[in-house]
């Protein structure tokens, strides 16, 4: 039997699908404020529940050079006047044991990030925080793999969990999709996420920075709903091409209602 996780109202584990968004990275108060609020409104109308997502650290670009972030403390600021001013639960990740409790005392769920996923100190942390916690599974892992990470967060007494496909690692720079993936996660009794966007990154595929192929992200995200999924990421932004981290696989915020509008209707068909 598939089991339920409760953000706040939202029931996730069951229609409708719901959808995760946001900007990959905090890049200041005011544009991650609007873009939340738009994101709430395009969902309201569509009558998808909404969970907010964006990061305070990117912990993992590339390069030494690359945008991380606004840090824990300044980050978890501006998270919070999200939840508080735009009425949104709120997702964010977390990369040591020391931020899983400081980011459990304002987020509504810890995501503990692909290249993480086995690090079973963070997944035990997470889980005795007793908040939800959404697992990414790892470009190395097998969708079979991720019944260990999820034993980690049970071994808690934590059953809040939440698993995101976000591709395969096939060859240097590049990911693919192996849409079996999804039935099998599911098959471990917890609601499974897709990740749109970073299911078309090309990891470090520039010099030192990521980029990606936009074009596939509605494709793979109509074959993703047909399939069966829980939920939908995105990474949102309102100019992809200035964004600080992630702008080449995230998608403008002008495209996104037509995106959930059709999906949603994919989801009514099966």
């Amino acid at each position: 039997m598939q089991k339920e996780v409760k953000i706040g109202n939202i029931k996730i584990g069951n229609r409708p699908f719901v959808f995760i968004g946001g900007p990959c990275v905090i890049e200041g108060e005011d544009i991650t404020l609007k873009t939340a609020e738009s994101l709430k409104n395009i969902t309201l109308r569509l009558d998808i529940p909404f969970v907010f997502k964006s990061s305070y650290d990117k912990a993992n670009r590339t390069s030494l050079r690359s945008y991380r972030g606004l840090g824990v403390e300044e980050g978890l600021d501006i998270l919070l006047k999200v939840k508080e001013r735009i009425g949104v639960p709120v997702l964010t990740d977390v990369h040591t044991v020391h931020e899983a409790g400081l980011a459990a005392g304002v987020v509504d769920v810890l995501q503990v990030p692909a290249l993480l996923s086995r690090q079973t100190d963070l997944l035990v942390a997470c889980g005795k925080t007793g908040k939800p916690v959404n697992i990414k599974k790892g470009q190395f892992m097998s969708p079979h793999d991720i019944g260990y990470a999820i034993e980690k967060i049970e071994s808690t007494g934590n059953a809040s969990i939440m698993v995101t496909e976000r591709g395969t690692s096939f060859g240097y720079n590049t990911l693919i999709n192996d849409f079996r993936a999804i039935p099998i996660m599911r098959g471990f009794g917890y609601p499974v996420i897709f990740d749109a966007t970073h299911s078309v990154q090309r990891p470090s595929g520039a010099e030192g920075r990521s980029t990606g192929e936009p074009d596939f992200i509605f494709p793979l995200s109509r074959a993703a709903v047909a399939v069966g999924i829980d939920g939908i990421f995105m990474e949102v932004h309102v100019d992809p091409a200035k964004a600080l981290c992630d702008g080449e696989n995230s998608v403008a915020i002008e495209h996104l209602h037509y995106y959930l509008e059709v999906l949603k209707r994919i989801e009514e068909s099966i």
